[in-house]
């Protein structure tokens, strides 16, 4: 191990860019057992993963820097700490903080952060609340927030969902609502929203979408729809709806005079 006596080597640095320093170190005495090694574990670096790793070898110091003015040492400091000392960081006035304990309080105690002002805050949030509070936040005011929300939410629950602003958000709702209360998105104005549809919608019901206006949907549904939707298509603007639309109805009814072929035989 390296001599941590003098100014400290040339990167390690703390939080206010000063030189760190074994010689004025609280924890000096942990050297001797590899605790803390300067440049590589320690809590007065400014480098998290130093940090880190001085929690991940000494967590029963976290509690000590809950407090800390340097905000990357309160999240690493949270990270490690006993949950039960976590719940007066609720109001930390750093979002990454908040975050964290979001990450880690028991679900019970985190509904309030639901509602926090930082989106990073209501995310880890929603990865994590379940029923009534992820439910509501498929309303929340962010669409990445939304997004994690309807890909966690029971699928019977995604029609509140279903005319959300976001595309994104309405093709994840496309893509896992039962498809039995799919067909009203048949209208969505996103032609993404449509193409995942027309993927997933019964092929009787596929009619509805023989004259939607992209051809990405129209062709979908000459791979899906049955004869009498394909005879529409085979009319198609776009030469390729038109030719597998006529592919699909020349192979069917090959299919179909083999079929009756065979029971006469």
């Amino acid at each position: 191990m390296s001599d941590h006596g003098g100014a400290g080597t040339p990167d390690a640095v703390d939080w206010l860019g000063r030189p760190v320093s074994c010689k004025d170190c609280p924890h000096d005495t942990m050297r001797a057992e590899g605790r803390c090694d300067l440049g590589r574990i320690c809590v007065r670096d400014r480098r998290s993963m130093r940090i880190d790793r001085f929690f991940a070898n000494n967590p029963a110091l976290a509690a000590r820097y809950l407090e800390h003015p340097y905000f990357e040492l309160r999240v690493l400091a949270a990270k490690h700490a006993s949950v039960f000392l976590l719940p007066r960081l609720l109001e930390d006035p750093e979002p990454d903080v908040r975050a964290m304990i979001a990450y880690r309080l028991p679900l019970n105690r985190i509904g309030v952060l639901k509602n926090d002002l930082d989106r990073k805050v209501r995310l880890a949030v929603a990865y994590r609340v379940e029923g009534k509070d992820l439910v509501e936040m498929l309303a929340d005011p962010d669409y990445a927030v939304r997004t994690v929300a309807v890909r966690r939410v029971p699928p019977t629950l995604l029609s509140l969902a279903m005319y959300d602003p976001e595309v994104e958000v309405r093709k994840i709702v496309a893509e896992r609502l039962p498809v039995q209360q799919l067909f009203p998105m048949v209208s969505d104005r996103d032609p993404l929203v449509r193409v995942e549809v027309a993927r997933r919608l019964d092929p009787h019901q596929l009619a509805a979408l023989v004259s939607d206006p992209d051809l990405r949907v129209r062709y979908l549904v000459a791979e899906r729809a049955g004869e009498e939707v394909l005879q529409v298509l085979a009319s198609d603007e776009d030469i390729e709806v038109r030719q597998l639309a006529l592919a699909r109805l020349v192979s069917g009814g090959q299919a179909a005079e083999e079929e009756d072929h065979g029971s006469r035989a």
